[in-house]
């Protein structure tokens, strides 16, 4: 067991579905700290995200101030100069070859639909053109297993795939680790949760949706592979503990609904509760962007989960009317036009939300620390990224919930 673990965790597995999809290395080019990086057993010293050190075995010599390495018939170049005791750092930007261009805009465009884009407008647009229900669904699940799943990144304290051999495609999150892959969690999550809640409001084919819910899971997940940021391990588990949670919340949802919309409590443990797993998230010995996108989305589920126990007390929810499920309306130009109408509106308000409110108060918190706002180190810091991060997302969850239909009335949009 612990052979199959260790070769679906291993990077090697990763390169060759890269290369069998057509995305092959280029020379690439690191910098070591000092020749004596090159062991005299063929192993280079390099360094991972977390600041441990690991060992790169390859055939390698040096020659002409450059580490030549071959492995698995691919050849690596390591450039060797006299900085002091810097670690490994790339000299140039990351360079590949792209063999198979439907296979390199599929898994893109699939890598994509776990980013931060793709929630601020595919959640907002379930509700603005759907089912406000069904978005506060989708919300209060996602906010759940990825908290879960970022937690037990930083706790399991996993590398990513190690590049050689494998390309990498982001950087943004390299510095994460990688256990359990986050996108096949969201991808997961939303997907089989707006299937299960969907047959209770709209009526349509379940076969249908349960392979679109398969095939969405599938492509996320194969996309964070080829885009060289988890191995196969941690796509799998990924997938697994995601399955996990909704199976064990299901039978849950309706009585958490009711209290979500119903108990008076719940406006004050929906900001309370959220922002106390913020401040006590894991601590890392390095930054990483997971406490700061953890903030993002239970921020976004605070607003939404007061936002929406405000509309309940108002009496003016949006909800379909009539019996459940309801019949989906025609797909005609008219309602095609008004569903983009409403999509552009609305997500110009989220947008505009996002960049007042964060502006306004990124600075009120470093005033109050005594910060720069243009520190990029100051606004890493906890005491200033928690609370910014915070009302500026939950600043969105209000708005999507509360002000946008509103505005759609007035606008004659609904």
């Amino acid at each position: 067991m612990s052979e199959l673990l260790t070769y679906l965790h291993g990077s090697e597995l990763v390169a060759g579905f890269q290369r069998a999809c057509g995305l092959f290395p280029k020379e690439a080019t690191y910098q070591t700290s000092t020749p004596d990086h090159l062991r005299e057993n063929g192993s280079v010293l390099t360094r991972d995200s977390d600041g441990s050190d690991y060992r790169q075995r390859h055939n390698a010599q040096l020659q002409n101030g450059t580490i030549s390495a071959q492995d698995n018939n691919f050849n690596y170049k390591y450039k060797v100069n006299g900085c002091n005791g810097c670690g490994v750092k790339h000299t140039e930007p990351a360079q590949y070859v792209v063999r198979n261009q439907l296979f390199y805009f599929l898994f893109l465009v699939s890598a994509a639909l776990g980013s931060e884009v793709f929630y601020i407008s595919f959640l907002p647009c379930i509700h603005w053109n759907l089912d406000p229900f069904l978005c506060r669904r989708l919300v209060n699940v996602w906010a759940v297993v990825m908290y879960i799943g970022q937690v037990m990144k930083d706790v399991l304290k996993l590398p990513r795939p190690l590049a050689p051999p494998v390309v990498k495609l982001e950087k943004r999150v390299d510095a994460e680790y990688g256990m359990p892959s986050t996108h096949a969690m969201a991808a997961t999550a939303i997907a089989f949760t707006l299937l299960l809640s969907a047959q209770e409001r709209v009526q349509f084919q379940f076969e249908v949706g349960l392979v679109l819910a398969v095939v969405v899971s599938a492509l996320v997940g194969l996309s964070r592979l080829y885009t060289g940021m988890h191995s196969a391990l941690d796509v799998i588990c990924g997938f697994l503990i995601s399955g996990l949670l909704v199976g064990m919340s299901y039978p849950f949802w309706t009585t958490f609904d009711d209290l979500q919309l119903n108990s008076l409590f719940s406006p004050v443990i929906a900001v309370v509760l959220p922002l106390f797993l913020c401040y006590t998230y894991p601590e890392l010995d390095h930054y990483s962007t997971t406490r700061g996108d953890t903030t993002i989305i239970l921020g976004v589920s605070a607003g939404c989960s007061v936002g929406y126990w405000v509309n309940q007390r108002l009496g003016q929810t949006f909800e379909p009317k009539g019996p459940l499920p309801v019949a989906l309306p025609p797909l005609t130009s008219a309602g095609l036009l008004r569903g983009v109408a409403r999509f552009v509106v609305g997500l110009g308000m989220l947008v505009l939300t996002r960049q007042t409110i964060r502006w306004a108060s990124l600075r009120i918190v470093c005033w109050a620390r005594g910060e720069s706002p243009s520190d990029v180190n100051a606004r890493r810091k906890k005491d200033i990224e928690v609370p910014y991060k915070f009302s500026t997302y939950t600043a969105i969850g209000l708005v999507n919930s509360i002000l946008v239909n509103r505005v759609f009335l007035l606008l004659q949009l609904l």
